[in-house]
């Protein structure tokens, strides 16, 4: 394979990594002003899964524990999250949104929403969701290559 598109991907992930960053540190501060990145991928992965144990969040946002266990902290002290019993096990817990931080997260996923359908309003349903299918196809082939991507 020639280089040329190699490097030009190399270039476009650059960019998407770094608006990335930009942006999650945005809308952590939207929920509040002292939330960081980790808070805030905990409050969306509650968001989008419901009560979840706190060990179950760390494997799944590939996270180190402790870090997320800062942000539990933070986010049970800004009344975002709530410890709840959890069902399937007596002895252990479920972390849970709480009204107003399932209030917080909506609006700022609903504005999400709103900004991807602004900026894409040029693309047709099939265009994105050709290029979801290439992204995809892209994480798929890169999961799990123990190299920094």
């Amino acid at each position: 394979m020639s280089t040329q598109p190699l490097l030009a991907l190399e270039a476009q992930m650059r960019l998407i990594g770094r608006r990335v960053r930009r942006v999650a540190a945005d809308r952590a501060a939207a929920v509040d002003p002292s939330l960081g990145e980790v808070g805030y991928a905990v409050l969306e992965s509650l968001h989008r899964l419901g009560p979840s144990r706190q060990r179950d969040l760390v494997s799944g946002l590939c996270v180190e524990k402790a870090a997320v266990s800062r942000a539990v902290t933070q986010l049970a002290e800004l009344e975002l999250v709530e410890r709840i019993d959890d069902p399937h096990d007596g002895r252990g817990h479920q972390l849970t949104l709480t009204k107003l931080g399932a209030r917080r997260i909506g609006g700022v996923l609903a504005d999400r929403r709103a900004i991807y359908a602004a900026r894409l309003a040029d693309w047709s349903p099939d265009e994105i969701a050709a290029f979801v299918v290439m992204l995809e196809r892209y994480n798929a082939a890169l999961e799990g290559s123990g190299h920094q991507n």
